[in-house]
């Protein structure tokens, strides 16, 4: 009796802590596609739904690590521009730059924040599955392709070279072109780049200005999403968010500063072709029934 007891209790620990290492590896491979995804032109939750749903890491408790390991992403990036968040903060009320700037970011964010609430769930419960994800990647590449080949042609130099040099007006025009983002495979950086890039800025002012946006946009998403779904919080998930989010959060801050770099001298159809490949890989694998999207 006692030897089956000890084996039971050996094979039962040997088992759970099988399963702990799973979905540690899990919460790393999710927590670097965000942080490798957030900024890139190529959406970030399209890759997250197409992921979790081969991982089978896309209950309700997965859609909770998404959250988390967003806010690991967003981190980052704070990260990476903490002074010009700090100058910004100190210099409210009393700098027309700093006052601008934060009225600009206040405005760009009300499209989406607005728009999400009224449709959020909308959106959720018909969009949010592989296929129709698939479908947006593959139109987003088309239409990158179409920007930059306009682009090419262009022979007058940006009309703001810089985030501080944008206006009310540009800056509601790239909030409502966040707002595209709500579809879901659309790319929420990608919409604001995208269209900044037709708005008349330049590469470096769009993403960058796409990064800030994100600030307000992901931490207001992250809370609203945490409170609404408090109830699956558990301390036993700590070790497995705390990966998570770490992932997320050195993945974010080397991918920013590499599209940085990257965009100084390269255009985004590279983005544009990588979107299209991948979609029409998703759509055949489904038509074939080669992988079960349908978890």
């Amino acid at each position: 009796m006692l030897a089956n007891f000890t084996a039971f209790y050996f094979t039962s620990h040997r088992d759970t802590n099988r399963m702990d290492t799973v979905l540690i590896m899990k919460a790393i491979i999710l927590g670097l596609v965000e942080g490798l995804t957030e900024f890139l032109p190529i959406s970030s939750t399209g890759h997250l739904i197409l992921v979790g749903s081969l991982l089978d890491f896309n209950d309700e408790k997965g859609k909770l690590f998404e959250i988390v390991i967003q806010t690991g992403a967003i981190a980052a990036v704070m990260w990476e521009y903490r002074k010009k968040i700090v100058s910004t903060v100190a210099g409210l009320g009393r700098d027309p730059v700093a006052n601008r700037f934060f009225l600009n970011l206040l405005t760009a964010f009300l499209p989406l924040a607005i728009l999400g609430l009224l449709f959020g769930k909308a959106i959720k419960a018909v969009l949010f599955a592989p296929v129709p994800v698939a479908s947006a990647f593959i139109v987003g590449g088309f239409l990158i392709l179409w920007i930059e080949r306009r682009a090419m042609h262009q022979v007058r130099p940006p009309r703001i070279s810089s985030i501080d040099q944008l206006s009310g007006k540009d800056a509601l025009a790239l909030g409502l072109m966040q707002a595209l983002a709500l579809i879901p495979g659309t790319s929420r950086s990608g919409a604001t780049i995208m269209g900044g890039l037709v708005w008349g800025l330049s590469r470096r002012a769009a993403a960058e200005f796409s990064f800030f946006l994100a600030m307000p946009t992901l931490i207001a998403a992250s809370l609203y999403e945490l409170v609404k779904n408090r109830q699956l919080l558990s301390v036993a998930d700590v070790p497995l968010f705390v990966v998570g989010f770490a992932a997320s959060f050195v993945s974010a801050f080397i991918c920013v500063r590499w599209l940085l770099r990257y965009i100084s001298t390269h255009d985004f159809q590279v983005f544009a072709w990588y979107r299209i490949v991948f979609g029409l890989l998703i759509l055949m694998t489904h038509h074939y029934n080669w992988v079960d999207w349908s978890h």
